[in-house]
């Protein structure tokens, strides 16, 4: 595709994605379904149009501070910046052997030959800049309601969150064990070209490099693995739910966790997967069909009043609610919710997780465990909402997250939570997860 064309094309979805109509990843995934006879897309053309646009979103304050001194639409001034991040990420290391490709040319020369002279001697100029000479909000490229906060909890560490949170993730596997295992999926992974390490925490889960197209493994056709975080692998796992048991996935969307859970009660059982979008439920079938679980059934719910809940009060094993939340701990995939969300946003959130937690513990009985959990980095939605929960249920108490997970076997398990031991409380930075919150309760 000329650079000229493929330019043109970033510059559209650039321009479509900053509307914040709808998350990125939906609207990258239109475009490309809407421009493919306009486009020749092939691989590297989408991973050019996606990346440019995931760094304006990562970088839009800074992008922002540089796009006035440049010329043309402010779209095509970002969607240049965009870009050039990207081509430089796909560079070879300083000390590493350079290709053919990049052999005696710059990486931006590709870029280079799509811009006019004034643009090319901006971009130039934009490049110069040492990021130590830019303010602070240009090189954290946060909204400021969100610093304080991240500030306050991690202190010394805030750099390397932000660091991580405006940086790509790794991909992370989750091997079924229900009929794989993950020395065996790693092996054949080794086979196809795909190198893959175990997770440090997970028992369940791999790590690979790059990008492959999963969708044309074998593992992957016979539901052997499911791309999903570690942390949110760990979520499951500190469920602990066993064979035969009758447990909830309370807000089950589409399904990764319940699959997990399926998995772990290997296959018997009754796990009931609730939701209140029937169309999240939608994608969780064929993922379903994959698996070879038998246990798994999926209910869409209006509320968490439903009757379907009702039915259920107080006779339920095991409860996860991964509830709705800011998603502030997955910038590392989605970079538009910092800009999407906002603290009343925020505000309205913790009161649907306060209704929705109070409502799913009815299910749990004597004995049972409810798991409350979140990928936000936010106290008001992760530890004010637990701590809210135990003052007004005597009848919960709480179970420390450090003893069950070092229960469970999983390594270094304290360090996965807070000082305390109580919280799971993941980071970016320091675990290379997403940020995941999660609290245990045993009912009396």
């Amino acid at each position: 595709m000329h650079p000229k064309a493929l330019l043109e094309a970033c510059t559209e979805l650039v321009r479509l994605t900053l509307k914040f109509d709808h998350p990125a990843d939906a609207v990258v995934s239109k475009f490309f379904r809407d421009y493919r006879k306009t486009y020749a897309f092939g691989p590297r053309e989408r991973a050019a149009l996606a990346e440019t646009t995931y760094n304006v979103l990562r970088n839009k304050l800074r992008f922002d501070h540089f796009a006035p001194s440049g010329s043309g639409p402010k779209e095509r001034r970002l969607a240049i910046l965009g870009f050039a991040q990207h081509l430089k990420d796909q560079a070879p290391a300083n000390n590493a052997p350079k290709s053919a490709k990049y052999a005696n040319n710059s990486p931006l020369d590709f870029l280079m030959s799509a811009l006019n002279t004034q643009e090319a001697a901006w971009l130039e100029a934009c490049e110069a800049v040492s990021p130590a000479d830019l303010m602070e909000r240009h090189r954290h490229n946060m909204p400021e309601w969100l610093v304080e906060p991240l500030k306050a909890q991690v202190g010394e560490g805030f750099w390397p969150l932000v660091e991580r949170l405006n940086g790509g993730a790794p991909l992370d596997l989750r091997v079924n064990t229900f009929t794989d295992k993950r020395a065996d999926v790693q092996h054949e992974l080794k086979l196809a070209g795909i190198k893959a390490v175990d997770t440090p925490f997970s028992p369940w889960g791999l790590r690979i490099e790059g990008k492959p197209a999963l969708s044309n493994l074998d593992a992957f056709a016979r539901g052997a693995i499911e791309v999903q975080d570690e942390g949110s692998q760990l979520l499951a796992l500190l469920l602990d739910a066993k064979r035969g048991e009758m447990v909830v996935d309370f807000c089950a969307g589409a399904g990764g966790k319940t699959l997990a859970i399926g998995a772990a009660m290997r296959s018997t059982g009754r796990l009931y997967a609730f939701d209140t979008s029937a169309h999240r439920l939608e994608s969780l079938k064929p993922r379903l069909a994959r698996s070879k679980l038998s246990n798994v059934h999926p209910a869409a719910i209006a509320h968490e009043r439903d009757d379907r809940v009702k039915r259920l009060s107080g006779k339920i094993d095991r409860v996860l609610v991964d509830a709705p939340c800011s998603g502030l701990g997955t910038l590392r995939r989605n970079p538009d919710l910092k800009w999407r969300q906002s603290p009343k946003g925020v505000q309205e959130l913790t009161e649907k997780q306060t209704a929705i937690l109070a409502s799913a513990a009815r299910l749990v009985k004597s004995g049972g465990r409810l798991v409350y959990a979140t990928c936000s980095v936010l106290p008001e939605e992760n530890e004010a909402i637990a701590q809210a929960f135990s003052a007004a249920h005597p009848n919960f108490v709480p179970l420390s997250a450090a003893d069950t997970l070092t229960e469970l076997k999983v390594a270094n398990a304290a360090a996965l939570c807070t000082a305390d031991g109580l919280y799971l409380r993941l980071w970016p930075h320091i675990h290379a997860t997403d940020g995941f919150f999660a609290a245990v309760w045993v009912a009396k």
